[in-house]
């Protein structure tokens, strides 16, 4: 395993103004080698509509099989939080976020589901997975409502 060097946790850290300008960091596993699942669940997580410039509300969920990587979790929370001024559609950042952050754990499996609130009346879901689960992982429900509105 490589030698990790963090720049972020237990420092104090600028927010990064653009996802692309945010530092994603990974740690060690210690349990590498064991089938399992982690998830992260951003329910807060917010970007801005690229033609209106209003903004967009998600609640995303992220699952993912570690392999001999782990997402350290400070970096991530900076990575989200570069989006609040970033104008993309839902699907563009919920593929987007699953993407880097499989780059960067480069773990045996990844789905991320972003559940959108809604836009003009349309609440929007995303959903993207690196590729079908390992075999024998234990997949929960990601617990999101479908939006019902008032109904």
């Amino acid at each position: 395993m490589e030698e990790t060097h963090l720049t972020q946790l237990g420092r104090q850290t600028e927010a990064p103004q653009r996802p692309e300008d945010a530092i994603l960091e990974r740690v060690p596993n210690p349990q590498a080698g064991t089938l399992y699942l982690a998830r992260f669940v951003a329910p807060e997580f917010t970007s801005l509509c690229p033609v209106t410039g209003q903004p967009d509300f998600a609640h995303l969920v992220i699952d993912y099989a570690p392999a001999d990587w782990l997402i350290e979790s400070k970096s991530l929370k900076l990575f989200l939080g570069a989006f609040r001024n970033h104008g993309a559609f839902h699907e563009d950042c919920t593929v987007a976020v699953g993407k880097r952050i499989f780059d960067t754990a480069e773990p045996k499996w990844l789905r991320i589901g972003g559940y959108w609130y809604p836009r003009g009346g349309i609440p929007i879901d995303v959903f993207w997975q690196s590729g079908p689960p390992p075999e024998g992982l234990w997949l929960p429900d990601q617990g999101v409502a479908p939006y019902r509105g008032r109904g």
